[in-house]
């Protein structure tokens, strides 16, 4: 028979909260390339991500990849990697530690906020295992996502849900899948935009480089791709661009076979060539700075650009923990928790602490050991 987890000490009336997961994608523990080789073990062995038959993918993987790439990928992320750690972990962390603090002056309930990681430390359990032990008997899973893909989104459900479903008490849980075309994500975006043309001047163009995925991922049906298609566009009008002032890419493509187009470094190099004097480039599907935004883009495409006879490229910072992004963020939560108890303005914590105090009297006189 199978063993489920139940919450740690449980008691009979104990106190309930909202739990609030954030997740986002991963990162290695340390640049070095044992770390790295971990954490791509971990990633590149999820199905979401990778759709290949397991046995011809785990000779590949284990074969060639994680023998090659870990050292490469090592030396790249020891190029971003700060004091205290990892930029997409500490983005995050400050993203959900933000957002807590928001939840927690607008909600007159109680509410816990934790960080789980596809990939790598903190994980989805670790998280899911803080949120029992402070009670949480309704979850809200929100994914670092803005627009939704199977090999994202997806696996994180995957994920999220196969660690409830070894749960005892499996708790009421509802789950964000995307907000690509939101109101106030896209406001954010291009306040952000903004900001920073205010500071540093307006490029030539502006380029939105999204991570890219295989081109059969959109042909068996994904949605990724048009929903990327729809944020460039909505950012662009809202910063009232013309046509020619603008254009989108997909970035970090690995192996043969054919991906989203037209990719990133091709496009960047065409742009050079052509003498474009400065492009500035966003990327909307990043909610966090990391490897991808800060070395791929700023580092290694700013080469290409300049080499291939451009003048400067500039990359513009993701939305991190901006304030209207949290913002942004805040309301989107409150919004799927509709009808909970923590966001009800007619429930109070003195009346929630009532029922359990009558909860537990009622169990004590039915025999209950607490």
């Amino acid at each position: 028979m199978p063993t489920f987890q139940s919450s740690p000490q449980y008691e009979h009336g104990l106190p309930e909260s909202l739990g609030v997961l954030i997740v986002n994608l991963g990162t290695p523990d340390a640049p070095t390339p044992a770390a790295v080789r971990r954490y791509l073990g971990q990633f590149l062995s999820d199905p979401r991500v990778v759709e290949l038959p397991r046995p011809l993918w785990w000779i590949i993987l284990h074969g060639f990849i994680l023998r090659v790439r870990p050292s490469r990928s090592a030396e790249a992320y020891q190029k971003i990697w700060t004091e205290d750690g990892s930029p997409l972990l500490l983005h995050s962390q400050d993203i959900a530690s933000a957002i807590g603090q928001q939840l927690s002056a607008r909600f007159s309930g109680s509410v816990n906020v934790e960080l789980g990681m596809c990939y790598g430390s903190p994980s989805i359990e670790t998280a899911l295992s803080r949120l029992y032990e402070q009670g949480a008997r309704r979850i809200v899973c929100l994914p670092l996502y803005p627009q939704y893909s199977g090999t994202t989104s997806g696996s994180v459900f995957d994920l999220v849900t196969a660690a409830l479903s070894r749960r005892r008490w499996v708790p009421e849980f509802r789950f964000i899948n995307h907000y690509h075309d939101a109101r106030g994500y896209i406001a954010a975006q291009a306040q952000n935009i903004r900001e920073y043309w205010d500071e540093h001047g307006r490029g030539n163009k502006l380029l939105f480089s999204f991570h890219g995925l295989p081109q059969d991922n959109l042909l068996k049906g994904d949605p990724y791709h048009c929903q990327c298609q729809k944020t460039a566009r909505l950012v662009a009008e809202s910063l009232e661009l013309a046509d020619d002032e603008w254009l989108i890419s997909f970035q970090s493509r690995v192996g043969r076979a054919e991906w989203l187009r037209p990719y990133t470094d091709e496009t960047v190099i065409e742009l050079g060539s052509k003498g474009t004097q400065q492009l500035d480039v966003v990327c909307p599907g990043f909610a966090a700075d990391c490897l991808e935004t800060l070395e791929e883009i700023a580092m290694q495409n700013a080469k290409f650009f300049v080499d291939s006879g451009g003048g400067s490229l500039n990359y513009i910072a993701a939305l991190n923990a901006r304030d209207d992004h949290i913002a942004f963020l805040t309301r989107l939560i409150e919004k799927h928790v509709g009808g909970w108890p923590e966001s009800s303005t007619d429930w109070s914590a003195s009346e929630a602490a009532r029922e359990q105090d009558k909860s537990r009297e009622r169990a004590l006189a039915m025999g209950a050991s607490l």
